[in-house]
């Protein structure tokens, strides 16, 4: 099977990241079939900041560094359909037996240029994002795309409930593939020290961990406010609340902050490229959205044996237990995320037996093995049903 991915991704993104771990894992294996056949793949994706391949993008480079094939196509703007020309050739001479896209760009070039009723189509849908009124329109493209792919595969049930709802696919064509983890090597104690160092963390602080985009969606706000709620109800705990991540609202987080009379006590540490010296600090991880997927970052922390509070939105509650595996909330509800905080940090026994019983999910259900697995079966069914 010869398998090309079409992303849009500037950076190692959460999308960004599951491809390239798709063709990593899948090389590993040695997927094939039962005849021998083996998997291929190449990678198409765009680049807006510059036209020369030695200006790449983070994604292209690590892409190279993998030794994955791939096609860089210069484009103008977020949707430029002048592309479409280069695509076509790309996809001629890579000769794929199907074609997978990710995000709404490529689904909508995919379409528009009728590729589709030349070659299997899967669409990747991993959600939708809303950081502006632009981004808005352009989810509503997935209205003309999606129904015409031979399958949409998305990451949770939420996700394709909303689909059938808002994209008009039909259910029978939408298949449910949750996030991998791969296993990450615990950090050496040497970076963990100096981590805490560089945060000027006392050795006896608790340490609440939030890990994500800082946009609307991801409610790091009704965490500042539960973290202080914490405070009030709890004046001697000694905790400090650690955000890592970047995005639109970092501002506005940093004044409600200060607005709260907690800013000494809030770190936010920005973009990192390891977070796991960052996970091997915390006491307590919080996911405090309104809405997810299969989200990254909870893998993340269950396999980081960090116990988790988390909002019941999404993919959420498919992935995690509420008193099994995880303490689950309401969203849009920092007192109910307050006293979740503070009971773990209370209870010993609690996150022992939650720690255990996640790590023991996130190996079980979600190995990069079982995934690759998974979206191969998936494909083989869509090239299956475009030939008949």
């Amino acid at each position: 099977m010869n398998i090309l991915s079409v992303v849009e991704a500037a950076n190692l993104n959460a999308v960004g990241r599951v491809v390239l771990n798709f063709y990593v894992t899948a090389r590993q294996l040695f997927v094939s079939d039962s005849d021998g056949a083996t998997l291929e793949g190449s990678i198409a994706t765009f680049n807006r900041e510059s036209h020369h391949e030695e200006d790449s993008n983070e994604f292209v480079r690590a892409t190279r560094a993998a030794d994955i094939p791939v096609d860089v196509i210069p484009e103008r703007r977020r949707f430029d359909l002048s592309v479409i020309p280069a695509l076509k050739t790309i996809v001629s001479r890579r000769e794929p037996d199907i074609i997978i896209t990710h995000s709404v760009k490529s689904h909508f070039l995919i379409w528009r240029s009728r590729l589709w009723k030349q070659y299997p189509w899967v669409a990747f849908h991993h959600g939708y994002t809303t950081t502006d009124r632009k981004m808005l329109l352009y989810n509503r493209f997935d209205r003309w795309s999606l129904p015409k792919a031979g399958l949409v595969v998305t990451v949770c049930e939420a996700f394709a409930r909303e689909l059938s709802r808002v994209a008009r696919v039909s259910s029978e064509r939408i298949r449910v593939q949750h996030n991998s983890i791969w296993p990450a090597p615990p950090p050496a104690d040497e970076d963990v020290r100096a981590l805490r160092a560089r945060l000027r963390l006392d050795a006896n602080e608790r340490i609440i961990l939030s890990v994500g985009r800082l946009s609307q969606e991801k409610a790091h706000g009704d965490l500042i406010a539960a973290f202080k709620q914490i405070g009030d109800a709890n004046p001697n705990l000694n905790c400090r609340l650690l955000i890592v991540g970047d995005g639109p609202e970092r501002g506005p987080l940093q004044a409600a902050a200060r607005a709260l009379r907690r800013g000494d006590r809030i770190i936010f540490a920005g973009q990192v490229h390891d977070v796991q010296p960052y996970y091997a600090l915390a006491d307590v991880f919080v996911l405090p959205s309104h809405s997810e997927g299969s989200p990254n970052v909870l893998l993340e922390a269950m396999a980081a044996n960090v116990p988790v509070v988390a909002t019941a939105v999404g993919g959420v509650p498919e992935i995690v237990a509420n008193e099994k595996s995880a303490l689950l909330v309401p969203a849009k509800d920092p007192k109910a995320l307050a006293d979740a905080i503070a009971r773990l940090l209370a209870d010993s026994e609690l996150r022992q037996r939650l720690t255990e019983s996640a790590a023991s999910l996130v190996f079980k259900n979600h190995s990069p093995e079982q995934y690759v697995r998974s979206l191969i079966t998936i494909c083989r069914e869509a090239a299956r049903e475009t030939r008949s």
